[in-house]
């Protein structure tokens, strides 16, 4: 499976945006969906996942009530609407997937069980 992450930009605090991980070689409707990111100077962070089939999602603490995860099986894409963004939520956001595995999401995702990372798009968000 090959995922392609678009979407990033810059925005102004409280400002919206929509990440979409487009997924080309296989259904992406067989696998959890996780998007992560990396801000400068800071460790990856798991932000988002959500399961196989859309039975579940996983939002970090940080964003939860901001942002939603979605899937839409005819274009083989998973979206991050992102609203309400804050010069925190500034960093490099990937997606990837991981097994259809209902743990993954109580187990926050973890990134070491996913993969085919996508490349990053970037997102800044202006105080």
């Amino acid at each position: 499976v090959q995922l392609q992450a678009s979407g990033g930009g810059l925005v102004q605090a409280g400002g919206s945006l929509t990440l979409s991980c487009a997924a080309s070689g296989s259904s992406l409707d067989y696998f959890t969906v996780g998007w992560f990111r990396r801000a400068p100077g800071k460790e990856r962070e798991g932000v988002s996942c959500i399961a196989s089939r859309s039975v579940g999602t996983y939002y970090t603490d940080a964003v939860q009530g901001r942002f939603t995860v979605s899937r839409d099986s005819a274009s083989n894409t998973v979206y991050l609407q992102m609203n309400s963004l804050k010069p925190e939520d500034t960093a490099i956001y990937h997606c990837a997937i991981g097994p259809p595995q209902p743990g993954l999401l109580r187990r926050k995702c973890p990134a070491r069980y996913f993969g085919s990372w996508a490349q990053g798009t970037q997102v800044t968000v202006s105080s």
